[in-house]
């Protein structure tokens, strides 16, 4: 029937979006569609309008998805280095920015601000009961993207994709949400096809009230331990809800940590390539938001170790934004989460070239997701003022990066340590040297945390398991692959990236007293590779069996 279809996601015909808010309703599957009622006319308008090769790929891999899960892991699994640039970044990207228009299948579930009052209702229309795993979003900055409202609902089907592919982490126990709330992209208010409230977005307490609801129906219903994950939401909201959040229910904001932990593993590995500690870099950041504050923060982190103060830490990194160079006394506002990094003006600085040339960082970062601002001035200065500089250019989709690995590369004879957010392809000097660019990619972090943080039960996640993460990535490059410029491990291996990492998050945990999982396993190792899933198919036969040497006989009389 439809309503088998929508509730179990595979059946034969269904309405789809034409389904009715009271049918929604009174059949229990409000929510596993997004909150427009359409027409059949715009339903079929839709699929004729259709023309975007750029997408079909990833049509094409969802279709598989809907229809033969275990077999679109394999596919995944088996090429993820071709294919994780499509069910994620950046294609990912695309197919949110076209949401409407490639919409086939409703995955996952969508929370708007008219369901106040109700959401644990919705909880309970979505058919898996037993979740581990909860990817969120509300739309607001969906990569470096902006505003796309319900259309961010491939982030969290994406990021979940990932969270098996990479981690083992079973399908049936992720769930993918978006919270409408609105949204204030004027080209998706006046869009057809648009699939979420017409309406600016709610920016008032009754916000906060159903992401308070929200977090307290997934507790209700699927328990303490039950792991959500925050994924582009706003800067401002971000930090917020990470601090409201993070000491009631087990949560972390990906945007946040798991990009900080990612891009001070990339450091660390660097690094062992330069034979500088950490302690001695100069780190400035392109963009202040809550991509560049966290990696700052974690950089922090782990100067301190060594014995730095926290001062003397937060001294050696300089934030460049839209607005200038982080110091004090410019006319801007600043962001209460930036003053940590705003620093007495080093001089006359009216560009990130000039900002380069006064600071003299070993080390720029960019996460302003504005495009190619490391201009060839840039990177030159950078190669003049160091032997190794390091360069990350970690800005998605791929039209949002810094700057190219090939830029990077050339305008210093091959001798930066480059990083991007978005793959790109090996570079070849003139020299006849090719150099393999590092992907500073999430995916490298978060689902290795999750499957931690899941196994071991930790109820509240703290900043210390994204430092231990980062870590154990930068353990993982072999002196081969730093030479060949990697500064991460290849994304073919990530399985095992994943799995390694958990061992030593679940060692962690378990040492700082921070898991509720009992017993504590003795073979964490042995624990970990028994638990996570596989992609072999199942058996629907009944366990059957013989009786050896048994048959009928007759009492003798």
């Amino acid at each position: 029937t439809d309503v088998t279809y929508i509730k179990r996601r595979h059946c034969h015909k269904s309405r789809g979006m034409a389904f009715s808010l009271q049918e929604r309703q009174i059949l229990g599957i409000h929510g596993l569609l997004p909150p427009k009622v359409e027409t059949q006319d715009i339903q079929a308008l839709r699929h004729v309008l259709h023309r975007m090769d750029f997408c079909l790929l990833y049509i094409y891999l969802m279709g598989i998805q809907e229809r033969n899960e275990r077999l679109f892991y394999r596919v995944l699994m088996e090429d993820i280095e071709e294919l994780m640039p499509i069910v994620y970044t950046p294609t990912v990207g695309l197919a949110c920015t076209h949401y409407g228009h490639i919409f086939r299948r409703p995955k996952g579930l969508f929370i708007s601000i008219l369901d106040k009052g109700h959401v644990r209702s919705i909880l309970d229309n979505w058919p898996e009961t037993n979740v581990s795993a909860v990817v969120v979003t509300d739309g607001e900055r969906i990569l470096g993207l902006g505003d796309l409202g319900v259309y961010g609902m491939g982030i969290p089907v994406g990021k979940l994709c990932l969270y098996t592919a990479c981690a083992g982490i079973r399908p049936e126990k992720c769930l993918p949400v978006v919270i409408d709330v609105g949204t204030d992209n004027e080209t998706l208010l006046e869009d057809p096809f648009y699939m979420g409230l017409y309406q600016k977005r709610d920016r008032s307490q009754a916000y906060d009230d159903l992401i308070d609801e929200f977090m307290e129906a997934v507790v209700d219903k699927y328990g303490q331990d039950t792991l959500i994950q925050f994924e582009d939401f706003g800067n401002h909201n971000a930090f917020r809800f990470l601090r409201k959040y993070r000491e009631k229910f087990c949560t972390f904001n990906d945007d946040i940590q798991g990009t900080a932990s990612v891009a001070l593993a990339g450091l660390l590995a660097a690094q062992r390539a330069i034979g500088k500690p950490i302690t001695e870099h100069r780190v400035l950041f392109l963009g202040a938001g809550e991509a560049a504050l966290g990696i700052a923060n974690l950089i922090v982190m782990a100067m301190t170790e060594t014995g730095m103060t926290q001062a003397e830490a937060r001294k050696k990194i300089w934030m460049y934004d839209k607005y200038g160079l982080l110091v004090k006394g410019r006319q801007q506002e600043t962001d209460t989460n930036q003053e940590a990094f705003v620093h007495e003006s080093p001089g006359n600085v009216e560009s990130f070239l000039d900002a380069v040339n006064t600071i003299k960082p070993t080390a720029i970062i960019g996460v302003a997701g504005a495009g190619r601002l490391f201009t060839h001035d840039v990177i030159k200065a950078m190669g003049i003022l160091n032997e190794r500089p390091i360069i990350f250019s970690l800005s998605n989709p791929t039209n949002k990066a810094e700057c190219t690995p090939n830029d990077a590369y050339t305008l210093t004879n091959g001798r930066c340590l480059f990083a991007s957010g978005s793959p790109f392809g090996p570079v070849t000097l003139s020299d006849g040297r090719v150099l393999t660019p590092g992907q500073g990619n999430n995916a490298y972090i978060f689902p290795g945390v999750a499957l931690a943080v899941i196994l071991s039960r930790v109820r509240h996640i703290s900043d210390t398991v994204f430092l231990e993460a980062a870590k154990a990535l930068a353990e993982q490059v072999t002196d081969k692959e730093l030479e060949e410029g990697r500064l991460y491990p290849p994304l073919s291996n990530i399985r095992e990236v994943s799995i390694q990492m958990a061992i030593k998050l679940v060692e962690y945990v378990y040492a700082k007293g921070m898991a509720f999982r009992y017993p504590e396993p003795l073979d964490k190792n042995g624990f970990i590779r028994a638990t996570v899933w596989n992609t072999n198919y199942d058996c629907f036969l009944p366990d059957t069996y013989d009786w050896p040497g048994i048959g009928f006989s007759p009492k003798a009389k």
